[in-house]
């Protein structure tokens, strides 16, 4: 779609250029006529607060105690593979490959074509170079040398998800970027040329290099300037080809709407799933590793329950877990390690399949799956220890003698 570029002003020349550009002209006509657009704002499909919640004092000692802020990022390097173009090179032999590059970045490889979600090479999230949360890893393989994709997904404009020079780095490879309304903005301002930009509302779906990209609901907001006025859509992402399906949450409070997805356009081989930087501060925008857990088994089709239920254990139909929107950068008050270990204790009492993988380690779902608590090594230990994990032993490697104990190990 063809946008029109903003009304400027003498302020404009002020404006960093990573504030990107607020819709206007056909584009924000496009937007009014969405039926997610209602009362000069785009709307969630469940009800959300995306201000913070409670009371800020109960939070400080959070932010400020030596001990809690330790515990918010890694202690030592985060092991990251050293991906190279070779091993990206050989089309996976399943039809499916991920490659996860740290918070919500993947390489899916699908059915012989490549799509990239969420691509934050930057050292900060942020509009400025010298503030903002700066990256706790560094990027797996350089942008440069990723190869060329088919498409680049965006969920919604945070800049933690939608990163000005990445997005102009990939401008100069020919790739088509795929994005919510209203986003287009951003990316006619930073160089991206109209006609390889598709903005999608949700439930709209695009044909690229043969496969299908549908925009889905998702539980969030948006906004990168000084005012966040909710004239860009967020969204998940369902990309289906000819032999496999996908599916990337972006960011997103659990909602039912998760098990209408999985069956309209599900079950799905795979799904990426936002599971890291939630707070008590913000219930209805970001997932705990349980919810995310539940979304997973609602877009297989599974039941999960109530919220605040236990997982039931068993029973879960096939499609492997990716957890993102973790480790790469420190969000939210809790532990960095927090959301792995959830995740993966909330896949045990569900009897789902997730992967784990170091940034950079390419993996097949449909092959042996890396599993191994890597982040064990270089995070400060919960007190008490570690708990034992089914199929892990005390080294963190793959135990092939019999289920795990419970029982805990000791740091």
């Amino acid at each position: 779609m063809t946008g029109s570029r903003p009304k400027t002003s003498p302020l404009d020349a002020l404006r960093p250029a990573a504030f990107g550009a607020d819709p206007s002209g056909e584009r924000m006509a496009r937007i009014r006529r969405s039926p997610n657009f209602a009362d000069g704002v785009f709307t969630n499909p469940v009800a959300a607060s995306i201000a913070p919640s409670g009371s800020m004092l109960k939070f400080l000692p959070t932010y400020f105690k030596k001990e809690e802020r330790a515990s918010r990022a890694p202690a030592g390097n985060v092991p990251v593979h050293p991906t190279t173009l070779a091993d990206l090179a050989e089309p996976p032999a399943s039809g499916l490959r991920l490659t996860w590059m740290g918070h919500s970045s993947v390489l899916a490889e699908i059915d012989r074509r490549r799509v990239l979600f969420d691509p934050v090479w930057g050292q900060r999230c942020s509009p400025f170079a010298f503030v903002g949360p700066r990256r706790l890893h560094p990027a797996p393989v350089p942008l440069r040398e990723l190869g060329r994709v088919d498409a680049v997904v965006i969920s919604h404009d945070h800049y933690d998800h939608l990163d000005m020079p990445s997005v102009r780095a990939l401008a100069r490879t020919g790739t088509h970027f795929v994005v919510p309304l209203g986003i287009g903005a951003h990316l006619e301002h930073w160089g991206v040329p109209a006609e390889r930009t598709t903005e999608l509302d949700w439930r709209e779906s695009a044909k690229i290099a043969g496969l299908t990209l549908t925009a889905t609901p998702a539980r969030h907001f948006c906004g990168r300037g000084l005012r966040n006025t909710q004239h860009t859509l967020w969204a998940s992402w369902v990309v289906a080809g000819p032999e496999h399906r996908i599916f990337h949450s972006g960011d997103t409070g659990y909602f039912p709407g998760f098990a209408e997805i999985g069956a309209q356009y599900g079950p799905f081989d795979a799904t990426m799933i936002q599971i890291g930087a939630y707070s008590d501060m913000w219930p209805d925008i970001h997932m705990t590793p349980e919810e995310g857990m539940r979304a997973h088994r609602d877009l297989q089709g599974a039941s999960s329950g109530a919220p605040g239920e236990a997982l039931e254990i068993g029973g879960a139909p096939g499609g492997v877990m990716l957890p993102i929107h973790w480790g790469t950068f420190n969000l939210a008050p809790h532990p960095w390690h927090e959301p792995a270990e959830g995740t993966v204790a909330a896949a045990e009492r569900a009897g789902a399949t997730v992967a784990t993988p170091r940034p950079g380690q390419p993996f097949e779902p449909a092959s042996p799956l890396p599993v191994d608590p890597w982040w064990r090594a270089v995070a400060v230990a919960p007190a008490g220890g570690w708990p034992l994990l089914a199929g892990v032993d005390r080294a963190g490697r793959p135990d092939l003698s019999g289920p795990a104990e419970e029982a805990v190990l000791q740091a």
